[in-house]
């Protein structure tokens, strides 16, 4: 824009130098010594291009009379229009066409720059879920606290904002694909799993480590790897996935707080655990083989288990008897005669031979649900006079 204003100002100069070129002293081609030569050049212009004799304007292509170009005393009409182009200007630079700005509007101007480069770079705002770690020279200085902070402007100090609240989650495998891992039994397992982290320390996250989520990656793959080295492909695909989870989160932590990193690791998770993919179905049977058997063996135990109560309620039973026996012998010998006697034959058919002058019997068995015709049949034979029996 001022070199705008600067070429119009020399409007009026340059319209000067072209509005006096048939006025001899002023024409662009040559100092003319008079009105009269111009005139006269005007009737012979188109023969000769100017010389001594004419007077008028000379070819500008053409050598001087001297037979020199530009001599030293000669001067062009261009240099005079520079001339009057620096003197018309208007600005204070002197020696620029257009000019350049005062003294006060250049201090100004950078003045205004100073005090947005100084507020932009000094005043932070720091939100309640970061930490504004400050770095003076590129040296650790300070941590900022939530809310507006001042410090001193770029480069001189620099505060780099970490949120301390997040939860990062770091994905095994990062893309769709097997992530196989070989366990104690020489088996191999295709792992998915994910561990979980944020920063604990604003200040160690910053200056101790250079890429914080690749050491993550490298250190949990590291430790998982470990961990199911030292387990079964039953206990990494079975039961075992809590122990391993366990030990490969202690295992990621211990190495991170070696390296002063300022992470802690919140939690790790097996999200899938299989056999590859080229023997999964031999594995499905061999696995089907297995909850057999160990159905087979569970079942096997529990009958084992109901016998040995059994025995060991006779056993104790035997030993409560035993200690009646040693207390009273005779009496416990004949309990346990009419006990067992009563046992066998309360399943049994009975017949009671009575003899004579003997009260007829109670039917037994008729009361019990049997029979009554046998007991009859032998009461008439006792008394026609059969040989006395006994009861069989």
């Amino acid at each position: 824009m001022a070199k705008l204003i600067g070429w119009i100002a020399r409007a009026p100069g340059l319209w000067g130098v072209l509005s006096n070129e048939n006025k001899g002293p002023q024409s662009p081609w040559g100092g003319g010594k008079g009105g009269n030569d111009g005139g006269d050049a005007g009737k012979g212009g188109g023969s000769g291009g100017g010389d001594d004799a004419g007077g008028g304007p000379r070819n500008p292509w053409a050598f001087p009379p001297e037979g020199k170009r530009g001599g030293r005393g000669s001067v062009t009409s261009l240099d005079d229009f520079l001339k009057r182009a620096r003197k018309g200007g208007g600005g204070s630079g002197g020696g620029f066409p257009g000019g350049v700005p005062g003294k006060p509007v250049i201090f100004g101007g950078i003045a205004i720059v100073l005090l947005l480069w100084i507020a932009f770079t000094s005043f932070h705002v720091i939100a309640p879920e970061q930490r504004g770690v400050v770095a003076f020279f590129g040296k650790y200085s300070s941590t900022l606290e939530p809310g507006v902070r001042f410090t001193l402007p770029a480069p001189i100090a620099s505060v780099k904002k970490i949120n301390v609240q997040q939860i990062r989650t770091e994905n095994f495998p990062a893309t769709s694909g097997e992530n196989l891992m070989l366990t104690q039994d020489q088996n191999i397992v295709d792992l998915a799993y994910s561990v979980r982290w944020d920063i604990a320390n604003p200040e160690d996250y910053v200056f101790q480590i250079a890429k914080p989520e690749q050491t993550v990656r490298a250190t949990a793959e590291s430790a998982m790897r470990a961990a199911v080295a030292g387990v079964t492909l039953n206990d990494a695909i079975g039961p075992g996935r809590t122990v391993v989870e366990a030990r490969v989160q202690q295992a990621t932590q211990a190495i991170l707080d070696e390296y002063n990193s300022g992470i802690r690791i919140q939690g790790v998770s097996i999200r899938g655990a299989a056999a590859p993919g080229a023997v999964d179905e031999a594995f499905k049977q061999v696995t089907a083989a297995q909850q057999e058997s160990e159905g087979a063996r569970n079942q096997a135990r529990a009958y084992a288990q109901q016998i040995i109560a059994l025995a060991q309620g006779e056993a104790a039973q035997f030993d409560k008897i035993y200690e009646q026996y040693k207390a009273a012998p005779d009496v416990t010998r004949r309990r346990l005669y009419y006990e067992t006697m009563e046992a066998v034959l309360a399943k049994s058919n009975k017949t009671i031979v009575e003899t004579n002058g003997v009260t007829p019997y109670l039917p037994l068995p008729a009361a019990r649900g049997g029979t009554t015709q046998p007991s009859v049949q032998q009461g008439q034979q006792a008394q026609q006079g059969q040989p006395q029996g006994g009861a069989q």
